[in-house]
């Protein structure tokens, strides 16, 4: 971004808020809690346009009348959410549409673009009962040849393809699987309903798409993306076995897991 463009930006984020103070009701809710909810809310409403930059941390302090240390947590926690880029010395910027930000955790994407205010529909491309393949059976866990489900949605964040879902189902596990209209549910959420999760394993790669990827999500093959592979199970037994591939520029993970 341009000095000149932050100069403008600056003006346009501020100008708006320049003298006031936000008065918070009491409760039990924490202050940094307050400050947090406040500003997804003003996100959420477009105050402030993906890549502006928003005002620094004195002057949420100013306005907001709660020490540094309980502005800088609401920031921390909404760059975590992802809708909020910190530049150390620079300042805070509204994030760029399409960025999700997960920690390692299984996450619903519907629930998450519809978190930060955003639309979220979902486009289906293959639902199908296929003999699994030497490749598929290892992955997800089953006996080669074994009867599997095969569904290929395009989630769309504002109408921008946002993730390339390839997923394949044990039909032991959710035998109506290929009923459901997964552009009214999401996989993920219709899963963790009616097959009960005991443990996910994870992999994350940066990667190219392949050539079916690339044309759904209105790449180059050679663009490059983020590619998360998960696998559940429940007690031994395979439920689900995920190719998610995101953009690279549309998506970051950050934060913990624990089991």
């Amino acid at each position: 971004m341009k000095t000149a463009t932050k100069v403008r930006s600056i003006a346009s984020a501020l100008v708006k808020n320049a003298g006031k103070r936000v008065r918070f009701a009491s409760g039990k809710v924490a202050p940094f809690e307050q400050v947090k909810q406040h500003l997804k809310g003003r996100l959420a409403a477009g105050d402030w346009t993906p890549g502006a930059l928003m005002p620094s941390e004195a002057e949420l302090v100013a306005q907001f009348g709660v020490s540094r240390m309980t502005v800088n947590r609401a920031l921390r926690e909404l760059q975590l959410e992802g809708l909020i880029d910190r530049v150390q010395g620079v300042g805070t910027f509204a994030a760029q549409l399409n960025r999700v930000s997960s920690s390692l955790t299984i996450r619903d994407i519907h629930e998450e673009i519809l978190a930060r205010g955003h639309t979220h529909h979902a486009t289906v491309h293959l639902v199908k009962d296929e003999v699994a393949t030497a490749t598929v059976a290892q992955r997800l866990g089953v006996i080669a040849g074994s009867r599997v489900f095969h569904t290929l949605i395009v989630h769309h964040e504002n109408g921008v393809p946002l993730q390339c879902e390839d997923r394949y189902v044990n039909p032991e596990c959710a035998p109506d699987y290929l009923s459901v209209d997964f552009t009214q549910v999401t996989p993920t959420h219709y899963l963790l309903d009616v097959a009960p999760l005991w443990e996910a394993h994870f992999s994350v790669e940066a990667g190219l798409p392949s050539a079916r990827e690339a044309k759904l999500l209105g790449l180059k093959q050679t663009d490059p993306c983020l590619i998360v592979s998960r696998r559940t199970t429940n007690r031994g037994v395979p439920i689900t076995q995920a190719r998610l591939t995101h953009p690279a520029g549309r998506y970051q993970i950050e934060g913990a897991y624990k089991p």
